[in-house]
């Protein structure tokens, strides 16, 4: 399927947040995912990826994730100074700010006459954290998380009792939770608490561990794994036609 992208403005309680749009060249509606990417932004590697998902047959939201931090447009690098700046701004935003904005972003799919009511949510690294925070909004369906970061370690500011562990029982959707077991991010004793605090709070998920290091979706640098993550988008395809239909 061919796919076409265009940039869009969204008004959000903390400023004005640029997303790009990725959607189908064809006529009609199609279900939506929000795809949250890494601390860097939108690059290439994650326009790329959100650009597969299109044409597979969905509408997809990337927001600049921090976009009340810098400039509309920034791109981090992937080297040390955008690393630092990247962690800086992840250890600045509130989750409840992350929240009003998939508010946005839900309100915006609302008023367009490509989108499906259907709406999921994906992400890789902090944003397969937030693509589980979106799904504690009850018009997010379904969750497919990419080693997602800070849960295990409730490291991201929030206010008192409204980490994103905590609030994994509110979760009404279904969500899957994709780890590397050599992703040192998460490592096995935060895996296991994530996995033990789900079977006890009776969150409705999947669970897979894969033998890859953090970032292994990223098609630049010397962690991709080209098969894994054609599984990867292959498995969220399945996900999503089967939860938001």
């Amino acid at each position: 399927m061919q796919t076409q992208c265009h940039n869009a403005q969204i008004i959000t309680p903390t400023g004005d947040m640029q997303i790009q749009v990725f959607r189908p060249q064809d006529s009609g509606r199609f279900p939506v995912i929000i795809f949250y990417s890494e601390i860097f932004q939108i690059t290439a590697p994650i326009a790329r990826s959100a650009n597969i998902l299109a044409g597979l047959g969905f509408v997809v939201l990337v927001p600049e994730v921090f976009h009340e931090l810098n400039p509309m447009g920034t791109v981090l690098g992937y080297d040390d100074e955008g690393k630092d700046k990247g962690n800086q701004d992840k250890a600045t935003k509130a989750l409840e700010d992350h929240d009003s904005d998939t508010q946005a972003m839900v309100d915006f799919c609302k008023a367009q006459d490509y989108c499906q009511e259907s709406i999921g949510a994906m992400g890789v690294c902090i944003g397969g954290h937030l693509a589980f925070r979106a799904a504690l909004n009850t018009e997010v369906k379904s969750a497919f998380c990419l080693y997602a970061t800070d849960i295990h370690s409730n490291s991201l500011p929030c206010q008192q009792g409204n980490d994103s562990l905590s609030r994994a029982k509110d979760i009404e959707g279904e969500v899957f939770m994709i780890f590397g077991k050599q992703d040192p991010h998460v490592p096995q004793e935060g895996r296991l608490k994530l996995y033990t605090h789900f079977q006890s709070v009776g969150l409705n998920y999947q669970w897979l561990e894969v033998n890859a290091v953090h970032a292994f979706m990223r098609d630049e640098g010397e962690r991709y794994d080209p098969a894994l993550a054609l599984e990867m988008y292959a498995r969220a395809q399945q996900f999503f036609q089967r939860t938001l239909r």
